[in-house]
């Protein structure tokens, strides 16, 4: 994609303050801090420091980032680091990707009870993926995956949705043997699909009955358990969307896969194409029509709306492990997954770099240090200073 130089905390500055004043009584607090912090990302509101070439003397600030996981700016590094440690998961086997998706009329229910109603979603997920793996008339193994949750769609509504990533097989009930998925294929998706949707309301039923549910506005009527029920039974007789991709072509296509889809906001800075005093326009993908590329317009209060829908709840986990990759057993787990599979053991990993920009440049193999202007020398950090002060002398350009 073409970069425009836009991004979203341009948005956010331009048009927040007057957002925040006008929606002062529904916006939380921490859709509040999420765009505190995108507009301060790498500003001097942040601090930084002042960086010189050892080559040419250029000189530059470099301000501090944000670190918030919504922020389109502060993605790259956390998302190799997570990447690099994923290395070692991968096992020499076919790979797959489900995803699971909610109705329309539950990703309402989603939306105003994010918290409860995405573990469900978790939950429903993991149960169905290991019970239907587990019965010996579809594969009779114990899987592991990883899941991630996007809430997001290309137009930048609510869409709750869980990304799967498999391997295909298991270790049979046993632990003596690999049991390996059937070539190209993974589990029967409509089997998956009704599954999910009994797991899932059954939780969501179960979340009613103990008074966890809350709702508002056009929801408000479900507090009645008869209306809730009728709700709930219209799901029922639906359709769930659940969709298992073609395998990827090996082990390093996953890793490649994952870093699009990990670690990633309801937009990036480079689909933006323009904003101007009251709309923003940026590029999306039309999959209602064979995923045609067009470009949405939106006024800019809507345009931070739709970001803000996507704010997850505080300490909330949007990538989880289960099975043999789960995060307690997944070392003894995987040697074992790969005695069974005679697969040699991963490569030990090499001690980090404690340097922030070493370690970019190992996980990404861009360079921090290089100096923009000669290109051969490297920037050194001169002077530091505290957020909301400024250098004690602007950087200077050589003549």
């Amino acid at each position: 994609m073409r970069a425009t130089g836009l991004e979203v905390a341009d948005i956010f500055r331009q048009a927040g303050p007057i957002y925040r004043r006008d929606h002062a009584a529904t916006l939380s607090r921490g859709q509040y801090q999420v765009m505190r912090a995108i507009e301060r990302c790498r500003t001097a509101a942040l601090g930084g420091h002042v960086e010189q070439c050892d080559a040419c003397g250029h000189q530059r600030i470099a301000f501090n980032s944000c670190r918030n996981r919504h922020c389109p700016k502060c993605q790259s590094l956390v998302r190799a680091q997570w990447l690099e440690a994923r290395q070692a998961d991968l096992l020499p086997v076919e790979y797959f990707h489900v995803v699971f998706t909610v109705p329309e009329d539950i990703a309402a229910i989603s939306y105003q009870n994010k918290s409860v109603v995405y573990e469900i979603l978790f939950h429903a997920t993991a149960e169905t993926l290991r019970i239907i793996a587990a019965d010996p008339r579809h594969l009779g193994a114990e899987l592991g995956f990883i899941a991630i949750l996007h809430t997001w769609g290309q137009n930048m509504l609510h869409h709750p949705h869980l990304h799967c990533v498999v391997p295909g097989g298991g270790v049979s009930a046993d632990g003596e043997r690999w049991i390996a998925c059937r070539r190209g294929f993974f589990l029967p998706v409509r089997v998956l699909s009704r599954l999910f949707r009994h797991l899932f309301l059954k939780r969501l039923q179960q979340a009613f009955d103990a008074g966890e549910l809350h709702f508002f506005n056009a929801l408000a009527a479900l507090h009645a358990p008869a209306v809730f029920a009728r709700h709930l039974a219209r799901a029922r007789r639906s359709e769930w969307v659940v969709f298992a991709k073609p395998p990827f072509g090996g082990p390093q296509q996953v890793l490649e896969y994952l870093g699009r889809y990990t670690h990633r906001v309801a937009i990036s800075n480079n689909r933006l194409v323009a904003c101007t005093d009251d709309e923003v326009s940026f590029r999306w993908k039309d999959y209602r029509h064979h995923g045609r590329n067009k470009v949405m317009r939106l006024e800019a209060h809507e345009f931070i709306r739709r970001f803000l829908l996507h704010v997850l709840p505080a300490g909330f986990h949007r990538i989880r492990h289960y099975g043999f990759l789960a995060n307690r057993l997944r070392a003894s787990a995987l040697a074992h997954c790969r005695a069974l599979l005679s697969a040699p053991a991963p490569e030990p990993q090499t001690d980090a770099p404690r340097d922030y920009r070493e370690r970019y440049q190992q996980l990404t193999g861009r360079s921090l240090r290089d100096c923009p202007q000669c290109g051969r020398g490297h920037m050194v950090c001169l002077e530091t200073f505290l957020p909301g002060a400024l250098p004690r002398a602007p950087p200077r350009v050589p003549s």
